[in-house]
């Protein structure tokens, strides 16, 4: 090898070392539990200072990897402290907890594209980002005081018809709202979405909703929209979409693809779209992007070269690439500029500037040098799943095109349907183990899928989508093409497995599968490619932890206001509950509960228990029946309910007195009395709870309580006194969400419980846990966890030991101290009697909820 040679691929290694050294600093912040503090702060401008001096010094002494190691360290502790010191701006722009749940009246601008959404009732509303410009408080009205520099710039806003629908909402339009905020504040599950990054990732400082009742100043449009922003030719076309294409299922397609607008496209779409691994040609990802920048290239190369005037002053292949560029740009902004489209566009610029600079970097290097760019404009970049599923999926196709280039060139079309498939296996086998990794799912028929879903979506659909703004005519051929691509789709996730789950692999696992999915793909000798499979194989069939025989494990699951426990011993699992539905379509079932035990290996339900049917307690059961086998359901369902004719399973009613054991741990239901059954006994939801007792071996126990209520509390007391029931428990779920009317002190006297669980929502409007009844645990010393301050809780009964994932996940974006006081007056206390949750009237849909509305 000469030595020039040598010398080349020496200088591409620094430069390498230089590009990995600045993601590392960005990833060592992404791991931080909190920002520095100002005594840290001195600490890392000192080493800043002093690795500057090294490289000084070693950089005038001499050549060789000691300068660039040690501007690598520069650099790394550069991008981390550049990154906190943002992340510090963006943080201080935050709610402050005085100010959660006033009701403030707010000016300002719809600065998104509104969202159609519906209430937990079906009354429909919108979802909006909305700038504010002046901000008092709803109740001084005689003060102009303005609170702007109190509140966030940005706010995640909800408007939800409480009185009537709400009227057309247009991007650009400045309103004047009544609001009531509260500060970032997620779902907080293992293997589950993290709303409060997006949240922090968007600038989003606060979320809230617009209070449109008979208490409050209507809301009044100010100014209607500008005519010359981009949102404004967004929304024109959007409604256009909807006059001119009757299918709201194809109108919701065309919109995201031409507009960006992921939440037209309805839940059950998005799991069609899932389920066949086609959910990324929906979004406006890199794909669309980079092919509407390549379709625009080649039309201005070709067009360029009839010019000799043109090629003479610019040539033909620069003219084409930067207009491609500027193509990308133009359907990224005007699709919604989302982050997906941004870090392609930062990557094509980056790309299109290393040519024309006349830099004949490796395809390795370039992508460093793209992912340099992308990160510097947007450090948060780093902890998506897009950035590395794009990142990932261009890096498998350029490193395998390298390898083709050095085989003898074919022409023809069989030649180049053979490269499409190769392309195809490369995309669909290198990126499965990122897939298994941030979504434990694999789609079997997602090959086939792509082969035909690709160019129709990509060639076919999106060009007409975008042309129908100009030639509406051409949505009508859109409309054919998405139902014919709705109907195979359909075909294809009715086969027998068609998706694969698999559950969340160990670090070790998941680090082996993402280099052996690399390996299967790359052009290197067979022998090599076989270990990829090799290495593949733990994060395939990973072995999830489980009890011991004799003990068993309790997960609360984060759902907001509801209930929802997952019970696993060493070969059963049994879920308490399936927490509130959100909305119309959307429920706790499908958004939190089937993710999370798929992720910890459930595979089947042994039995579902239906405390009771108030829709906190039993919204996300038909999800949970249709997306997992369950072999018994067992509730006080009153016959003919629902919920009874859907299951597929035995079903059988909750009566006291019923006792089995799985794996040494004994279950006992202990209400209601087989009495409460009568048609004359005529009882109260509540009043039907379904009580579930868990014993150890070792005699650690749990008691289940749903909503019950004083009444039936007391009655177990004498119960327990009589010698029917044993009420004594180490840990206590507390009845009815820590509602006034449960937690009697006789009953938490005869339970003695160490530990109690609230399970209720942020927040929520009922004022649960009442202060009262945590008044009433704290004269008792018995300890009480709130979901809302812990996410998902986890007790082991072998140790006894708890595990709060919020707690253990701790990262400096998440709420801290984090004390859910009551809801203003008006807003608080317990259902009224005989008033169910959907009775009520229309509430938020939780905010981590909302953002799970588009695909993975």
């Amino acid at each position: 090898m000469s030595s020039g040679r040598l010398g080349a691929e020496q200088g591409l290694g620094h430069w390498v070392l230089l590009a990995c050294a600045w993601l590392l600093g960005l990833g060592l912040l992404q791991g931080c539990e909190r920002l520095p503090d100002a005594s840290e702060w001195v600490v890392l401008l000192l080493l800043l200072a002093i690795s500057v001096g090294v490289w000084w010094v070693m950089r005038r002494r001499g050549s060789g990897w000691g300068p660039s190691l040690a501007l690598g360290l520069v650099l790394a502790l550069l991008a981390f402290a550049q990154a906190a010191w943002r992340a510090e701006l963006r943080l201080s722009e935050q709610l402050p907890p005085a100010w959660e749940g006033r009701d403030l009246r707010v000016r300002g601008l719809v600065a998104s594209l509104p969202q159609q959404v519906q209430g937990i009732t079906g009354l429909p509303g919108w979802r909006f980002e909305f700038e504010v410009q002046a901000v008092q408080e709803a109740s001084d009205t005689e003060s102009s005081k303005d609170l702007r520099a109190l509140l966030p710039g940005r706010l995640a806003l909800s408007w939800y018809g409480e009185q009537a629908t709400p009227p057309p909402l247009r991007a650009g339009e400045q309103w004047q709202f009544t609001v009531r905020l509260k500060r970032p504040h997620g779902l907080m599950n293992p293997h589950g979405f993290d709303a409060e990054y997006w949240l922090f990732e968007q600038g989003l400082r606060a979320t809230g909703v617009v209070r449109d009742t008979a208490s409050a100043p209507p809301p009044r449009r100010l100014t209607e929209t500008s005519g010359w922003g981009v949102d404004w030719w967004r929304q024109r076309l959007r409604e256009a979409l909807q006059r001119q294409v009757a299918d709201p299922s194809v109108a919701g397609v065309l919109a995201a693809l031409s507009l960006g607008d992921q939440a037209a496209i309805s839940s059950g779409d998005w799991a069609l779209f899932r389920n066949t691994g086609v959910s990324h040609l929906l979004s406006v990802s890199g794909l669309h992007v980079t092919m509407f920048a390549w379709l625009t290239q080649a039309l201005v190369a070709a067009l360029w070269r009839r010019s000799a005037w043109l090629c003479l002053r610019w040539p033909a292949p620069h003219a084409a690439r930067w207009a491609g560029v500027s193509a990308a740009l133009a359907y990224a902004l005007f699709s919604g500029w989302g982050v997906p489209a941004q870090r392609t566009v930062w990557l094509l610029i980056s790309l299109a500037l290393l040519r024309s600079l006349g830099v004949r970097w490796p395809w390795p290097l370039c992508l460093l040098a793209a992912a340099l760019v992308v990160t510097v404009l947007d450090p948060w970049a780093l902890g998506q799943a897009g950035f590395w599923l794009s990142f990932a999926a261009v890096a498998l196709l350029m490193a395998t095109g390298e390898g083709e280039a050095h085989k003898p060139s074919a022409t023809g079309w069989k030649a180049r349907v053979a490269q499409g498939l190769h392309s195809q296996w490369v995309a669909s086998i290198g990126l499965a183990p990122l897939s298994l990794l941030f979504f434990q799912q694999i789609s079997l028929v997602g090959l086939l899928a792509n082969l035909f879903a690709i160019p129709l979506v990509s060639f076919v659909i999106t060009p007409l989508a975008l042309l129908g703004a100009v030639l509406p005519g051409l949505w009508w051929l859109a409309e054919v093409a998405v139902n014919g691509l709705m109907f195979s789709l359909q075909l294809l996730a009715a086969w027998p497995g068609a998706v694969w789950y698999v559950a969340a692999a160990p670090v070790w696992a998941q680090i082996l599968g993402l280099a052996g999915g690399g390996l299967l793909v790359l052009p290197l000798p067979l022998r090599l490619r076989l270990c990829g499979l090799g290495l593949l194989l733990p994060m395939l069939w990973p072995a999830p932890q489980r009890p011991l025989a004799g003990e068993f494990e309790v997960l609360a699951a984060d759902i907001g206001q509801g209930t929802a426990v997952l019970l696993r011993t060493a070969e059963h699992q049994l879920l308490y509950d399936t927490g509130p539905a959100y909305g119309p379509g959307s429920d706790a079932g499908q958004r939190v509960l089937l993710p999370l035990m798929r992720a910890l290996g459930v595979k089947h339900l042994d039995s579902l228990v239906l405390s009771h049917r108030d829709s906190d307690h039993v919204g996300g059961a038909s999800a949970v029946m249709a997306g997992m086998p369950v072999r018994q359901l067992l509730s006080s369902l009153e016959p003919g309910h629902r919920l009874l004719l859907e299951s597929p399973a035995p079903s059988l009613r909750c009566e006291q007195g019923q006792r089995w054991v799985w794996d040494g741990v004994h279950f006992e239901i202990l209400h209601p009395p087989a009495q409460f059954y009568e048609p004359a006994a005529s009882q109260k939801s509540n009043a039907m709870s379904c009580v579930l007792r868990i014993t150890s071996a070792q005699g650690r126990s749990v008691l289940l309580t749903g909503d019950l209520e004083a009444p039936q509390e007391q009655a177990l007391v004498s119960a327990q006194a009589a010698g029917l029931v044993a009420l004594h428990s180490d840990v206590l779920l507390v009845p009815h969400h820590g509602s006034k009317t449960s937690s009697g002190t006789a009953f938490l006297a005869a339970v003695a419980p160490q530990l109690a669980l609230v399970q209720a929502g942020y927040r929520n409007r009922f004022g649960h846990p009442a202060p009262s009844v945590l008044a009433r645990y704290q004269a008792q010393g018995i300890e009480v966890r709130q979901q809302a301050a812990c996410g998902a809780w986890t007790w082991q009964s072998r140790l006894g030991t708890e595990r709060c994932q919020r707690e253990q996940g701790q990262r400096f974006w998440h709420l801290r101290s984090v004390h859910p006081s009551p809801a203003p007056p008006g807003m608080t206390g317990p259902w009224p009697e005989g008033l169910s949750a959907a009775e009520e009237g229309p509430q938020e849909v939780p905010m981590a909820e909302a953002l799970q509305l588009g695909p993975p």
